[in-house]
């Protein structure tokens, strides 16, 4: 059974900067999503293991960075410049491969999920 347990989520002034940690019970391809109250859960981030590439949704493509640390299994999304439109409940996610597939943007590439973790921004 893998096991996600978020943390970092908060209160934030638009401008400012957040980090969301993930800790897995294993080492496995990871996605970031967040929904917003009336909208879709929507894909903002991915890394891979295996190839330490990671990818972005154009919005918030260089403001954020996912990276990951090998010896904590935890993969952290360093989230800067935050505006608004970045209020959401933050959830990771993982597959069970190590490597991510051309589908890493979409939510049903995953198997696991976070509990997810509260992200406000106020202007």
């Amino acid at each position: 059974q893998v096991q996600l347990v978020e943390s970092g989520g908060g209160l934030v002034q638009a401008g400012g900067s957040l980090r969301l940690s993930c800790a897995a019970s294993g080492r496995y391809a990871m996605g970031w999503f967040r929904q917003a109250p009336g909208k879709e859960r929507e894909f903002v981030a991915a890394f891979s293991w295996t190839s330490g590439n990671s990818y972005y949704t154009d919005s918030v493509q260089g403001r954020f960075a996912i990276s990951g640390d090998n010896a904590k299994n935890t993969v952290y999304l360093q989230m800067n410049a935050l505006k608004p439109e970045d209020t959401a409940v933050y959830y990771c996610a993982a597959t069970l491969r190590s490597y991510l597939s051309s589908s890493y943007y979409l939510s049903t590439n995953y198997n696991y999920w976070g509990q997810g973790t509260q992200v406000t921004v106020s202007s």
